[in-house]
């Protein structure tokens, strides 16, 4: 049991205090007034009250020394002012993860040390949706939680978490499942795409041939770098999970391979087993993706629609899980936009964050309307 210290608080007086941002195009904060240059890899949570939680790593650019998790509650069409939820002495942290267990406990996972292959997993948590939380606790080795996304809770409480290791020139998909409110893990795996599997389309050989990076505004620091398809398969990373009901879980990932295409892979036993991965038709540039299936069974997918470029971010729908339809994109310009979280939230509407610029988190709201069937 963790011992509960409020050594990391948030109180309500402070969560009062308006962020100092354009409310009006979904800034969390402004570019350059929370302390911190970069913010990247942010996650979304709806509270009891109703009001949406968001973290992410924030510091002076990501791997640096001085990097930590971050966090502001949005109430009344505001955010309050970032404040440190997590810091790890003298090492990063990375891609925090917010949910909330059967109990109702509200869990905030999250990764620390020098570079992705060699992290180690944290976690603390709140009984009072985050106006105070527990000390950190460090996971033991070869167990991350989820590693981007967030986990999937199923009917009997049961936590899915999506989880991947990334190794040199090697990445896999692996689930850690928790039958106790995250009090023992089973690790099953790994997933991954087949390299017989991992076949280029025309897309994907033009993207391979492209040129880069592709500079613009080179004064204002933002520019369009390109992520081309790798020459061999290395993997993929990062999974969010869907329920397709009937014990029927599907995982999408990103992709790092020579298709640069999403890749899914199901269980049909509540995730204690699994195929290996395929892939679908949405592109994908080697970039974090997010997915929920809604209450009505439609399935949404916020990505970035392109082979080899994270500068347009795109929304698709399906009604299958395999094939999917384009039909918003919130982001289309010179940059990075990038990363996203997603929920469905109480009322039925998307709630969406995502890196702006890697200057910001940007904050996404879209009624169920306008959701195409």
């Amino acid at each position: 049991m963790m011992r509960r210290l409020l050594i990391i608080v948030i109180g309500l007086a402070t969560l009062a205090i308006a962020a100092p941002a354009d409310n009006s195009n979904g800034f969390i904060f402004v570019p350059g007034s929370a302390g911190f240059p970069e913010a990247h890899a942010s996650t979304l949570v709806e509270l009891k009250n109703g009001a949406m939680m968001a973290a992410w790593f924030g510091g002076t650019k990501e791997g640096a020394d001085d990097v930590a998790i971050w966090g502001a509650v949005r109430r009344d069409g505001r955010w309050s002012r970032p404040q440190v939820l997590v810091r790890e002495p003298h090492i990063p942290c990375w891609n925090p993860v917010l949910f909330h267990s059967a109990t109702g406990r509200l869990w905030l996972y999250y990764k620390f040390g020098p570079k992705p292959s060699e992290w180690t997993a944290g976690r603390l948590y709140s009984d009072d949706e985050g106006v105070s939380w527990s000390a950190p606790e460090h996971l033991p080795a070869g167990l991350l939680g989820p590693i981007r996304a967030k986990p999937l809770l199923l009917g009997d409480g049961t936590i899915l978490a999506g989880s991947s290791v990334e190794s040199y020139q090697s990445w896999a998909v692996w689930i850690e499942r928790s039958a106790d409110n995250g009090a023992t893990w089973q690790k099953i795996g790994p997933i991954t795409l087949p390299a017989a599997s991992d076949i280029p389309d025309a897309g994907a050989r033009a993207a391979a041939a492209e040129k880069g990076p592709i500079a613009h505004n080179v004064d204002s620091g933002i520019h369009t770098k390109l992520y081309p398809p790798t020459e061999t398969t290395i993997g993929i990373i990062q999974p969010t999970l869907i329920d397709l009901g009937n014990h029927h879980i599907r995982l999408y990932a990103r992709a790092h391979t020579r298709s640069a295409r999403i890749v899914a892979a199901d269980s049909f036993d509540d995730g204690r087993h699994w195929t290996q991965g395929h892939d679908i038709d949405l592109p994908n540039p080697n970039s974090g993706i997010d997915a929920v299936r809604l209450r009505d069974g439609r399935i949404v997918m916020i990505y970035n629609n392109s082979y080899n470029r994270r500068n347009v971010l795109n929304l698709a729908v399906s009604r299958d899980g395999e094939h999917f339809r384009m039909f918003r994109t919130p982001e289309d310009g010179e940059g990075q936009f990038s990363y996203p979280a997603m929920i469905q939230a109480r009322d039925g509407s998307l709630r969406m964050t995502y890196t702006y610029q890697r200057r910001t988190i940007k904050y996404l709201e879209l009624p169920l309307s306008a959701v195409p069937e």
